[in-house]
């Protein structure tokens, strides 16, 4: 195991050697049209995570909260 763990470090700095030899990396900025198509869909993340945590409540206050005609026919 510790053979195969030695060689997975030797192949990546192998292959990561590329990329540290890299002059201008993460220099060239993204353009305002990308920045807008990443926040489109952001916000459609955002606006789909409201009515599923509006569920979720709904689904863990429907599994712990007694209903009154279930403490009726205990009584």
């Amino acid at each position: 195991m510790k053979n195969i763990i030695l060689n997975v470090i030797a192949l990546l700095s192998c292959f990561a050697s590329s990329s540290f030899a890299a002059t201008e990396a993460g220099t060239g900025g993204g353009s305002f049209l990308l920045t807008l198509f990443i926040g489109f869909f952001a916000l459609i993340v955002v606006f789909q995570l409201v009515p599923a945590i509006i569920l979720f409540f709904g689904m863990l206050k429907g599994l712990f909260v007694r209903d009154q005609e279930v403490e009726k026919h205990l009584n």
